[in-house]
């Protein structure tokens, strides 16, 4: 395999990773209350563990299967992302209505 696209793709990866730390790191750094800091910790850390079952088995699976783990994904990630807004936005109200 050609050095160049060995450097591209792992410079392609440590990007994209950094890029989740740093989104990450942000998500939990602009929460204003501890109570929604501990869910977006606990949803992060759901969020990190989902991500690295979905590449694990990506790489793991035979290829025919592994195609079909695009339709749980797509829409798994969607409703994650829906459910932690949702979530998140409910415990902002709840906590500037208790002030």
């Amino acid at each position: 395999m050609d050095i160049g696209i060995v450097i591209a793709v792992s410079a392609g990866c440590l990007i994209g990773l950094g890029g989740g730390v740093i989104g990450t790191w942000a998500s939990i750094r602009n929460t204003s209350s501890p109570r929604e800091r501990a869910f977006v910790i606990r949803a992060s850390w759901i969020m990190w563990a989902a991500g690295g079952v979905f590449l694990s088995l990506m790489l793991s699976l035979p290829t025919p299967w592994r195609f079909l783990l695009w339709i749980p994904y797509g829409i798994l990630l969607p409703l994650g992302i829906f459910f932690w807004n949702r979530t998140q936005r409910r415990i902002r109200e709840e906590e500037c209505g208790e002030k």
